[in-house]
């Protein structure tokens, strides 16, 4: 096999890996040394490839998901309703957020893109262990949402205002996030 046929193989297993490929299997699988596998990458890199190395190997920088951000308000019996909206159009709930008058922005991290993780999220709040951030505000929070288009985007945000979800901004945050 050809260096630049090795080059084009190599850069489809960065693209399809979900996690770093270590420079010992990309030795193995195109059976060449390790000195090789950095020197294609360098090559790779060099042809405006963005390869990140990491210390358990090589990632392909991935192109960022489109996202916009949601400011919602709903009441408790309503949130499954609309976390599952958001994922049944095909959004990833990133995030929940409030700006918080003392605290300014608390943050969680929730990672949500299906109704199975939504229902096991859901469990976590109605066990008792914790609340949602929407109690510190008065019901209403922001979710950070990615989606593969603007247009899934689009019908998330169509879909929220329909069923009374939006919430309107004030005047005194930051930012429009809509427009």
């Amino acid at each position: 096999m050809s260096g630049e046929k090795r080059r084009e193989e190599m850069l489809t297993v960065l693209r399809q890996a979900d996690k770093p490929v270590s420079g010992t299997a990309l030795a193995r699988n195109f059976a060449v040394s390790r000195q090789v596998v950095v020197q294609d990458i360098a090559l790779l890199r060099a042809q405006n490839q963005e390869i990140i190395s990491t210390c358990k190997g090589y990632l392909l920088k991935k192109s960022s998901p489109n996202q916009r951000i949601f400011k919602v308000h709903h009441t408790d019996q309503e949130m499954e309703e609309e976390l599952n909206l958001i994922v049944d159009y095909g959004g990833k709930i990133e995030d929940e957020f409030v700006y918080h008058k003392v605290y300014n922005v608390i943050r969680v991290q929730m990672g949500l893109k299906s109704r199975l993780e939504v229902q096991e999220y859901m469990k976590k709040l109605n066990s008792g262990k914790s609340k949602s951030l929407k109690d510190v505000t008065s019901n209403y929070h922001y979710h950070t949402v990615t989606a593969e288009s603007e247009e899934i985007l689009d019908r998330i945000q169509e879909e929220l205002q329909k069923r009374g979800f939006l919430a309107e901004l004030r005047d005194y945050e930051p930012i429009d996030f809509w427009k």
